[in-house]
């Protein structure tokens, strides 16, 4: 059976996860879904494609030359498509680097370009998690959202303060690769052109960090509004459901639930995801009220991301990147 179908089933042993949790009452919370509020959400995730497409040509500042409001858009579905449809993500920067590569961005550019819009979601989520924790304090809060609350906030202080070392000892973690390539055995014409690689994508980043303060605020203010809008889905759903909890807590749930589906490797955390969130949800509102709620989250949030995103990703990447994909997962 190819890897598709593997897929295919994945997925829908993913989305089986909230019938099992909530049962034929969870059904009927769905089918009960008010269907303008439905609507609103993808309206939503759409608004999200259009604030990233326009950070994605502020990144690019003329790098890559003219690109369209429309092919930037593109550009950012096929990328999120072939995010979600592959393990780890693996699929997304690679996507996005084969396409900017075809209005002549060199790799180097493209993955720095990449990288500066993750230092950015790092940024935002710290200042948000920040931000729950100082609303956490003034209020009552279960001792199972408080440990990972406090657990998100380490994780993701040493991820920022490991990123902050890498940046100031560069120099030193490039030679001790090179030791390293050399101990195994790495021809030096290899070693040098992978040093010149890296070298190459450290200026890129220096100079895409060194713009002016206005810019990288900009670029910050389209990342903090894509990420408001994509995190209050799931709060937008539980009110629709009758459920009172608070966007701090729909949003911690939503972070953990997608960082734990990261780690399991499968695509789009199908599965590790669901897990996770009815873990932290059912407790708070009750299983068959998460189970709906979480189906709903991932309809909109996941799937609404492949159904839309494949025909873009055939269209604009086609064949040959699809089969380079594929290749990847394969040797994964």
């Amino acid at each position: 059976m190819s890897r598709a179908w593997w897929l295919l089933l994945g997925l829908i042993g993913a989305s089986l996860i909230p019938l099992a949790l909530g049962g034929r009452e969870m059904l009927d919370h769905v089918l009960a879904f008010p269907l303008d509020k439905l609507l609103i959400m993808f309206g939503m995730i759409c608004l999200c494609w259009l604030i990233n497409a326009q950070k994605l040509r502020v990144l690019l500042n003329g790098r890559a030359g003219e690109i369209g409001k429309v092919r930037s858009v593109g550009i950012i579905m096929a990328s999120e498509f072939a995010f979600y449809a592959t393990p780890g993500g693996t699929g997304g920067p690679l996507t996005l680097m084969a396409l900017l590569a075809r209005h002549g961005m060199r790799p180097a550019h493209s993955s720095a370009i990449f990288a500066v819009d993750q230092l950015s979601d790092l940024l935002f989520f710290l200042c948000a998690l920040a931000a729950v924790l100082v609303w956490a304090l003034s209020h009552s809060v279960s001792p199972n959202l408080e440990t990972s609350l406090i657990t998100s906030g380490v994780l993701l202080g040493g991820i920022f303060f490991g990123v902050v070392l890498l940046a100031r000892f560069q120099r030193r973690v490039i030679k001790a690769n090179g030791r390293l390539f050399q101990r195994l055995g790495m021809k030096p014409r290899t070693r040098l052109h992978w040093a010149r690689k890296a070298l190459h994508f450290r200026d890129t980043l220096v100079s895409c960090l060194r713009q002016p303060k206005r810019r990288l605020a900009l670029i910050f203010f389209f990342t903090c509004c894509h990420w408001i809008l994509r995190f209050s889905v799931l709060y937008i759903t539980l009110k629709a459901l009758g459920v009172d909890l608070h966007w701090a807590w729909a949003f911690l749930i939503q972070l953990l639930s997608l960082a734990a589906g990261l780690a399991t490797l499968l695509p789009g955390g199908a599965g590790g995801t669901e897990l996770t969130s009815a873990a932290l949800l059912a407790p708070l509102v009750g299983k068959s009220t998460a189970a709906a709620a979480i189906l709903i989250w991932r309809v909109v949030t996941y799937y609404f991301y492949l159904v839309m995103g494949a025909p873009v990703f055939a269209l604009m990447a086609g064949r040959p990147l699809l089969r380079k994909l594929i290749g990847m997962r394969e040797r994964a």
